[in-house]
């Protein structure tokens, strides 16, 4: 597995090891030790399945009090997948960053707890696996608005067309107003 830091050096780009015959392919999706070595040394609780129409935005996403780290990797369709550091005591605070995860590309995005996070499907659909390090607790439950002027994200809407939102999402507070980490 190929391991590098993003924009955000917390957040790490994961490129596994894809072996391909006439047959298709294997790849190991998490493998403790070798991603410990690499800077990720995380417990997962709980594993989560997304599936997404074309055009749906979910997120900006996050949990006070339990935050989760998240290891993402797409297995069907493309999305743009988006990190929003949330910790105040970071030099990165307010920062954000973006991979484009795809089952072609089979690369997977380390979001370690602190982060918000969303993605936008661009593909007909997608399906996105994640592995969380806290169990899902709805009431410190938290939402980012997704198109903060402040945070400046430049989501790849489709034709122009306003996200598919949950009415969660489309009432989330910006930056400014949102609780955040320490």
């Amino acid at each position: 597995m190929k391991v590098t830091p993003t924009r955000i050096k917390d957040v790490l780009r994961i490129e596994p090891n894809v072996h391909r015959d006439e047959r298709g392919f294997f790849l190991e999706t998490w493998h403790e030790a070798r991603l410990a070595s690499q800077g990720i040394d995380a417990r997962f609780v709980q594993d989560n399945r997304s599936h997404s129409v074309r055009g749906t935005l979910r997120g900006l996403h996050y949990q006070l009090e339990t935050p989760q780290g998240k290891l993402l990797q797409v297995v069907s369709g493309t999305v743009y997948d988006v990190a929003v550091d949330l910790r105040r005591s970071s030099p990165t605070f307010g920062r954000w960053v973006a991979e484009t995860l795809s089952a072609e590309n089979q690369l997977q995005l380390w979001i370690p707890p602190g982060f918000a996070h969303g993605f936008y499907v661009v593909s007909p659909s997608a399906d996105v696996l994640y592995k969380c390090t806290a169990y899902y607790a709805p009431a410190r439950d938290r939402a980012l608005k997704w198109d903060d002027p402040e945070l400046g994200i430049p989501w790849p809407l489709i034709s122009g067309c306003p996200p598919l939102l949950s009415a969660k999402d489309a009432g989330a507070p910006a930056l400014r107003e949102a609780e955040t980490y320490r």
